[in-house]
């Protein structure tokens, strides 16, 4: 279960911290803009890394999104997020992150600052048994046939479409 009283940055659009709230204030509705890192993960023939949500998580449950994506805590950096979050998803520990960006991704729930990074892996994946249902590599494909369907979380079809233009 998610821990509603972790505590998050909140942050201008910038990336500046400005305060902090619980992860319960920032996923209620209140659109607190807090900052999270996302890494995508391809393999060398093209195709990305998902990873599908368990059941019991606050958003999107059950869908397949990005191979990482992780809040930032509270005083860490994106690049120490980043580095975490991959070790604690997918048991990776050594990768090379492209940075692709950042940019505001706001639902009816929430409102988040998104850094956009990507690598290229031919390693081993472990995805956490605790924090994820599993993943898989999915052929470009795969992802367009899934597209708008209800299988993939709307925030990774709107940043794959905006960072791969696939």
């Amino acid at each position: 279960m998610d821990n509603s009283k972790e505590i998050f940055p909140l942050v201008d659009e910038e990336g500046k911290v400005t305060g902090r709230a619980t992860r319960g204030e920032c996923h209620n509705g209140s659109m607190l803009l807090h900052p999270v890192v996302h890494l995508h993960v391809f393999n060398s023939r093209g195709e990305i890394y998902l990873q599908r949500r368990p059941d019991w998580k606050d958003i999107q449950p059950g869908k397949w999104d990005t191979a990482v994506g992780g809040h930032i805590d509270y005083g860490e950096t994106p690049e120490e997020a980043l580095r975490r979050e991959v070790r604690e998803e997918l048991g990776i520990t050594h990768f090379k992150p492209v940075f692709i960006g950042r940019y505001v991704f706001e639902s009816p729930r929430e409102r988040e600052l998104v850094y956009v990074h990507s690598t290229t892996y031919d390693g081993e994946i472990h995805p956490s048994a605790e924090e994820l249902d599993g993943g898989r590599f999915w052929t470009v494909q795969e992802i367009a046939d899934a597209m708008g369907k209800d299988i993939l979380t709307p925030n990774f079809e709107s940043e794959y479409m905006k960072c791969f233009g696939k």
